[in-house]
């Protein structure tokens, strides 16, 4: 793993300090920052962090109500730069339930919405779950490049995720190791959320020979479209965890890939899918920059 300081410019820390939005103008505006560019000089900004601020902004509205399920839809690229003003519209706020729909502007623009649901969390009626994967343990994964400061990844059965030339099923086990693991519980939410559009598409493009995320941004527009991710409770974790990746369809120019969430220990504390875009790089595409391109 490259995660020296002089290689690495981000930190898990970093981060949570970007999720952490602060309050706007009244109780329905927050306001969060866009961070760095990235190491490979991209200038667009990953839309689940947009997604995890935005499940902060949620809480921070919901006082006192846990966040349960969060669904974004990617409709514009977010650049570095300027912040990201988070406008709730809320649907609904009872005792129990709340939801609220939120518009994430950059420059006056809507570029993401979010859908959010949240609730007071009562005792189990009945309670089961699916029990994680048998893939062995972190120290059986291939360490994997994605530098981070405090973010260590392993894959399970996988040398180079990008590569075209690494061709297995359309599966993805990821071992995360995160460091520091937030207390705050709308922190630790959007921590695990952020991580959910990573490996959706490469998950993806395993199954085909001569297609890889390698290739992504210079000859093939690839991006997350939607993500959705279901919070069970409780989220609290130590030590690693494995995030499943499973692509159950791809064609027409659109992927759809489900995961879960499990500790090492074996809870199952979260489930997400993500519909993700595949396709042939467009003439009008090759006059905008590598680095802003989807």
């Amino acid at each position: 793993m490259a995660t020296e300081p002089e290689t690495t410019q981000w930190s898990v820390t970093e981060m949570l300090k970007l999720f952490d939005v602060s309050t706007g103008s009244d109780t329905h505006l927050y306001v969060g920052e866009t961070g760095l560019v990235d190491d490979d000089d991209r200038q667009v900004v990953e839309g689940t962090q947009v997604l995890a601020q935005a499940i902060v902004a949620a809480a921070k509205r919901f006082e006192g109500k846990s966040i349960r399920s969060a669904h974004a839809v990617f409709v514009r690229a977010v650049l570095v730069g300027a912040p990201v003003e988070f406008e709730l519209d809320v649907v609904h706020e009872g005792r129990s339930v709340a939801t609220a729909v939120i518009a994430a502007k950059q420059n006056g623009k809507r570029c993401v919405t979010v859908t959010v649901l949240a609730d007071v969390p009562s005792e189990d009626v009945i309670r089961h779950h699916a029990a994680r994967p048998a893939v062995g343990s972190p120290a059986d994964a291939n360490p994997a490049t994605m530098p981070m400061t405090g973010r260590e990844l392993r894959l399970v059965g996988v040398a180079d995720v990008d590569s075209p030339d690494e061709v297995g099923p359309p599966e993805l086990h990821a071992w995360l190791h995160y460091d520091p693991v937030p207390t705050r519980d709308d922190l630790a939410k959007a921590l695990l959320a952020h991580f959910t559009g990573h490996l959706g598409i490469s998950t993806t493009m395993r199954a085909h020979a001569g297609i890889g995320t390698a290739q992504a941004h210079h000859t093939v527009s690839t991006a997350p479209m939607t993500v959705t991710v279901s919070f069970h409770e409780p989220v609290s974790w130590d030590g690693w965890l494995l995030y499943t990746h499973e692509s159950t369809q791809v064609g027409a120019g659109m992927s759809y890939v489900r995961g879960t969430v499990h500790t090492e220990g074996g809870e199952l504390i979260a489930s997400f899918t993500q519909e993700g875009l595949i396709r042939p790089l467009r003439r009008t595409d090759v006059a905008i920059e590598t680095r802003s391109r989807l």
